[in-house]
């Protein structure tokens, strides 16, 4: 199995590069620390090529995209995670860059993640292309507009995005975790219902991805909170969230 994967040097993407380690793949890992990358290479035991770069760039991702099929081939998984999570609050002007930079992150990386990768899918008839949204895309978050409006365009991209690999025989993932301990919701300064472990959260989402699944939320317990937010009257889930923790802003 060939597995290539942004957002690997910590987090969910540490996580996911460990377990499919651990299943004997061949590892693409893309960041932008590669100190970080090196590191989590030397511990896999696995082949594994590290590439810097940042997922907003798309001539590097296509630069490493070429270089990994080059040596190995087409993959056959390719997991779009790397993403940012900042408070945002529209009043503050100069939060309007952080919103660019989420976004940016958050959908944009997603396609040029993909992009290099479709044509050769497409070729050979198979392959599966994973994006990492969350449970934030489902409704509107106060003081996390950036963040949950982005994952909510990945929900929406992902799923466009099935829709025109249909009968190609490419599968698309959409994965939407909820809350796994990382170094991302490590500064959230409220409760984190059903959080779980990043390892825990990478055998989750690899179980829903080898099942086929075309849209999975993780874990269980926060599908059922996700369907029920999405069936929510509007009057009511403004009043339930209007006393909502808020995450901190850009520092």
């Amino acid at each position: 199995m060939k597995v290539f994967l942004t957002g690997a040097s910590s987090g969910i993407g540490e996580a996911l590069a460990r377990h499919y380690a651990g299943r004997g793949a061949t590892l693409g890992l893309v960041a932008r620390r590669r100190e970080l990358l090196e590191r989590l290479k030397d511990s896999l035991g696995v082949p594994a090529e590290v590439y810097e770069c940042d997922v907003r760039d798309i001539a590097a991702l296509a630069s490493a995209a070429a270089a990994f099929q080059a040596k190995h081939g087409v993959p056959d998984l390719v997991i779009a995670n790397a993403g940012v999570s900042f408070g945002t609050l529209t009043e503050h002007a100069e939060d309007a860059a952080t919103f660019r930079e989420v976004h940016d992150i958050n959908v944009l990386g997603l396609v040029h993640t993909f992009h290099p990768f479709i044509a050769g899918m497409r070729a050979r008839g198979h392959g599966t292309l994973a994006g990492i949204a969350s449970v934030a895309g489902v409704r509107g978050l106060p003081g996390a507009s950036a963040y949950s409006s982005s994952k909510a365009a990945a929900i929406n991209y992902l799923e466009a995005l099935r829709l025109e690999m249909r009968r190609s025989g490419v599968k698309v993932a959409t994965i939407c975790p909820g809350f796994i301990a990382t170094p991302m919701t490590a500064k959230n300064p409220y409760p984190m219902p059903f959080i779980i472990a990043a390892d825990d959260a990478a055998r989750r989402i690899a179980r829903a991805i080898d099942s086929g699944k075309s849209y999975a939320i993780v874990p269980w317990q926060m599908a059922i909170v996700g369907r029920v937010l999405k069936i929510l009257p509007t009057a009511i889930y403004d009043r339930l969230m209007a006393k909502a923790g808020r995450k901190p802003r850009k520092g």
